[in-house]
């Protein structure tokens, strides 16, 4: 787990030289009090309600969620292919609820990246591996051979080059389709299920390349996954549940008293700008807690009870 931490030092490193300076680290993408609502057939569906979350330049972040808690809603809204019904989402100065088509498609193209869960919508079947990660730089006015074989050792399929997708396994195509999405050197790459159609050791190195990638590049990566063997690679995770923030764990290293380094994991509700925050589901069910509780504000912590005691 050490290497963890060395990846995070060093993606930092790389993310302050990307932004001309460490004062200039925080916020590079933030939602306050997203809204997103779907209307169909005159029924109106909430997917996100109120969500708030903030993340910092060169940050490697998951967030996780059962299906239907708005996390995919969410990841389509921050890459600029959906727009928010109401609160604020701003990535790398862009505003996403404001912006006009032509700074959405200047956004798509120069500031995001995207990889999808099904390995065959990341890259066009006709095309080498090469030339797949070539294509997003030809498209943007220049083209660079020794960028795209550079790009593909980094995520570790420099073997591929000259194959087709057909010619690849699934970890093979999603490595190279994050090769791709980081062609045009994105400020912020978005990832959805990655690892989704993959066994867990293919996976790992799927998830391998995204690591070096931030680490190397310094490129903020948000990864939405219900892989929790995936969640746990990274400092941050985030849990979404019923359209809101639910929840944080936060991993940082440390020395233990044998003198070799940990990782130690935090977890912490979320409290939002109203004061409300999600118990952990498994909290509420050990309680049995339901309809309303008790609360108890001490000196320095607040207890909640069943309320029928």
């Amino acid at each position: 787990m050490s290497d963890l931490a060395e990846l995070q030092r060093r993606a930092a490193e790389r993310a302050a030289a990307r932004a001309g300076g460490t004062d200039r680290l925080r916020g590079h993408l933030v939602c306050d009090g997203l809204v997103r609502i779907f209307k169909t057939e005159g029924v109106e569906v909430v997917a996100l309600q109120g969500l708030d979350l903030v993340v910092d330049r060169g940050e490697l972040l998951a967030v996780v969620g059962a299906s239907g808690s708005g996390k995919s809603t969410m990841l389509n809204i921050l890459s600029g292919l959906d727009v928010p019904t109401a609160g604020i989402a701003r990535v790398a100065g862009f505003d996403l609820l404001t912006m006009n088509a032509k700074r959405r498609l200047r956004y798509r193209r120069k500031i995001v990246g995207f990889v999808w869960q099904q390995t065959a919508r990341n890259l066009l079947p006709y095309l080498t591996a090469k030339e797949n990660v070539e294509l997003p730089m030809t498209l943007s006015g220049g083209k660079s051979r020794d960028r795209a074989m550079n790009l593909l050792e980094m995520v570790g399929v420099a073997h591929c080059a000259d194959r087709r997708p057909d010619q690849m396994s699934g970890g093979e195509q999603q490595r190279t389709a994050v090769a791709v999405a980081v062609a045009n050197d994105p400020e912020v790459l978005f990832a959805d299920e990655p690892t989704g159609e993959l066994d867990e050791a293919t996976a790992s190195d799927v998830f391998g390349a995204l690591r070096t990638i931030n680490a190397e590049l310094g490129v903020t990566i948000v990864v939405v996954t219900h892989d929790h063997a995936v969640a746990d690679q990274v400092r941050r995770t985030v849990a979404i549940r019923d359209g809101r923030t639910a929840s944080e764990v936060r991993r940082s290293a440390r020395t233990g008293a044998d003198g070799a380094e940990e990782i130690v994991s935090q977890e912490y509700a979320v409290l939002d700008r109203a004061g409300r925050m999600q118990l952990p589901a498994g909290f509420v069910d050990s309680l049995a807690l339901r309809d309303r509780v008790k609360l108890t504000l001490e000196s320095d912590h607040v207890q909640v009870r069943p309320g029928d005691e």
